[in-house]
């Protein structure tokens, strides 16, 4: 993922108004950003709340995500990054869609790693499924994979 600045974060969000952009709590931009797939955040102030931006045709895309007040029953596996030896939790988010589509109170959900760790997830050797099992084409395959699950739910966001 490229480098972002502050101004460009607020400004690509599809899915919030301006004030929401400007009240955004942004996290630490001292990242390894060749190391991310899509940028993920959860709010200080409100944790229920979580932010992904995303590069689209070459463009960040922002979304505001809403924790669900419930958590899967069962153990989840994240939509986004598909690790089956999740080191973390995995959470309902739901966003709420961009346009007139957003405004009439269509959302989309997703699961998700309840801290945005999916970047992490991928890059990790994969266990050894088989005798011959190739973990460096699999974990090449993972990272391809999540930047499209990413891109995929980001983009069907923004559709109107």
């Amino acid at each position: 993922m490229l480098p972002l600045t502050e101004a460009l974060i607020r400004a690509c969000f599809v899915n919030a108004s301006a004030k929401e952009r400007n009240n955004l709590v942004l996290p630490d931009l001292d990242l390894a950003w060749q190391h991310l797939d899509y940028l993920g955040w959860r709010d200080r102030k409100d944790p229920n709340l979580g932010y992904v931006v995303a590069e689209l045709d070459g463009s960040p895309v922002g979304v505001v995500l809403r924790q669900a007040e419930r958590t899967p029953r069962a153990r989840a596996q994240c939509s986004w990054c598909e690790d089956v030896q999740l080191p973390n939790d995995v959470v309902f988010f739901s966003a709420r869609r961009s346009g007139k589509a957003g405004r009439n109170g269509d959302t989309l959900g997703t699961l998700v790693c309840s801290n945005f760790e999916c970047s992490v997830n991928v890059r990790r050797t994969p266990p050894l499924a088989y005798v011959g099992f190739d973990t460096d084409a699999e974990r090449r395959r993972r990272i391809v994979a999540l930047g499209e699950n990413v891109r995929a739910f980001v983009s069907r966001v923004r559709a109107e």
